[in-house]
């Protein structure tokens, strides 16, 4: 848990998931304004906002550099750009 990380951080935060760790199944960025993109071991990743917001969605099977990206633009506070995903209902 950083805040402001350097934007280098998130691909060792991907590799968090590598460690088969039965307690940590998945990994998150969060932005300041509480939107946060977390992403699973089987490559869903969720996109809801923790404070106030619409109810949660996914996207199923992502790849790595795709989640990378999505959390860039996160962490750029870039929400158009990623409520323009195909998001599906629900985690």
């Amino acid at each position: 848990m950083e805040r402001t990380p350097p934007l280098s951080i998130l691909l060792q935060l991907l590799a968090e998931l590598d460690a088969h760790d039965s307690e940590h199944v998945d990994v998150a960025v969060t932005h300041e304004s509480g939107w946060c993109l977390s992403a699973g071991r089987d490559g869903r990743v969720s996109w809801e906002n923790v404070e106030a917001g619409p109810p949660p969605r996914h996207l199923p099977k992502v790849p790595a550099q795709k989640i990378i990206e999505l959390w860039t633009k996160l962490a750029q506070g870039d929400v158009a750009a990623i409520e323009a995903e195909p998001w599906r209902p629900g985690y």
